[in-house]
């Protein structure tokens, strides 16, 4: 994977791991995990930006598409906070994205509060796909805007420090706003995707190869059978 290109603009939001040699066909964006609260600038030596870069690494080796774009979503702070920094975060990434590449679709690939982020972002008209690792669902998190959008939600059975069963419950409602959505439940699991890991990691490339798919046009859901229960376990 190639160095971080050199950012030239103050709070430049979308960082380029890939760029393709030839006009962008699509993209994809991972989002790392981070704090509920917090106002102190977000590293990418942090462990939740480290702990993404299997995941990165799982992302490039998708797809061997020679237009898909990968990049990273950069956060200002390291927590939520209460007005949901993260997810400025990512409609900004997702505004220099189109800046740069015009409209391409975008699948999004979070972890914990990433994936909240990513689910909230999907609102926006570019995002046609989201996985969700381990994802923040608290109880009443919007899913009014997710219609059309293929969700695919992967959680540890032994996560303690998410809910697996908020992830489930987030799923059902999902599907009764007309998403295209599933859950998967990584059997011995945990939050921070270090045990089984090369589970994760090989679930997340599947996933998201099946979301680029030109056939399924990035909204078919990876894996039908995800769609027909509320859970499937590995």
């Amino acid at each position: 994977m190639g160095e971080r290109e050199a950012v030239t603009e103050a709070g430049t939001a979308l960082v380029v791991r890939r760029r393709p040699p030839t006009p962008a066909g699509a993209a994809v964006l991972v989002l790392h995990g981070g704090r509920e609260h917090g106002r102190e600038r977000s590293r990418p030596w942090h462990p939740a930006a480290l702990r993404m870069r299997p995941v990165l690494r799982a992302a490039l080796a998708a797809t061997d598409r020679r237009d898909v774009l990968l990049g990273e979503v950069r956060y200002r702070y390291r927590g939520w906070n209460a007005t949901a920094d993260p997810v400025a975060d990512t409609v900004r990434a997702l505004e220099e994205l189109r800046a740069s590449t015009g409209e391409v679709p975008v699948v999004l690939v979070g972890h914990s509060m990433g994936g909240r982020a990513a689910l909230r972002a999907a609102a926006d008209p570019s995002v046609h796909a989201v996985l969700a690792l381990a994802p923040w669902c608290p109880p009443g998190e919007p899913v009014e805007h997710l219609g059309g959008t293929s969700i695919v939600v992967l959680h540890g059975d032994r996560d303690r420090v998410t809910d697996p069963e908020e992830s489930a419950r987030y799923v059902r409602r999902a599907r009764r706003a007309d998403a295209r959505a599933g859950l998967v439940l990584v059997r011995g699991g945990d939050h921070a995707m270090l045990r089984r890991g090369a589970d994760w990691h090989r679930a997340t490339a599947s996933v998201v190869a099946q979301l680029l798919r030109p056939e399924t046009g990035l909204t078919g859901l990876a894996g039908e059978a995800c769609a027909a229960q509320d859970s499937l376990r590995w």
